[in-house]
This record gives structure tokens, sequence and C-alpha cells, in this order.
């Protein structure tokens, strides 16, 4: 299983958070709470959780295409959501 973490510095990280996560569950299984969000996307899960000063993602997949999809996924969601901070991707890092 190969793994990445992904970071936004928000400070509207929890509001994001519920975007994604109510977005998400019009196609997928999904479990959300205030802070935390747990995606089952065909390609992999993700876990969300945001805090005061950013939103982290944490990506697990079988292989590099499945964690560059949902990178993909992520960074095109957030671009639309967070389109007044400018957002263009998260800063990821492989595990």
């Amino acid at each position: 299983m190969r793994k990445q973490n992904g970071r936004f510095e928000t400070l509207h990280a929890r509001k994001y958070l519920q975007q994604l996560g109510k977005h998400f569950a019009h196609k997928v299984e999904v479990s959300f709470s205030e802070t935390c969000c747990c995606v089952s996307f065909p390609f992999g899960q993700a876990t969300i959780s945001a805090n005061e000063t950013s939103l982290d993602v944490s990506l697990s997949g079988e292989t590099e295409e499945a964690l560059s999809k949902g990178r993909s996924v992520m960074d095109s969601h957030l671009k639309r959501f967070a389109f007044r901070e400018a957002f263009e991707e998260m800063e990821w890092q492989d595990l």
C-alpha cells in the first residue's frame, strides 16, 4: 500500500472539509465529523482532517496511478472551493 500526505495552510479548513465531505458523499461512501472525513474512492482511501490552520489529506492506494488520481481529485476540488485563496495544489509528501 502506498501513502501520501497533503497539506493546505488555510484558516478555512473546517469549511472546506465539510464542502468536500458533502460533495463526495453524492458519489462514494463518506463518513465525516466537524474535523475529520473518510472517503472511500474506487482508487483508494482519503482521510481529510481540519484544524485551526490547515487542511490535511492522507491518501492511500495500491499504485502510483491511484495516488496520482487521488491528488488530482483533491487538488481540483479544492481549486474550485478555495478560489478566493488562489489555491493551486496541496503540498504532497510520500510517506
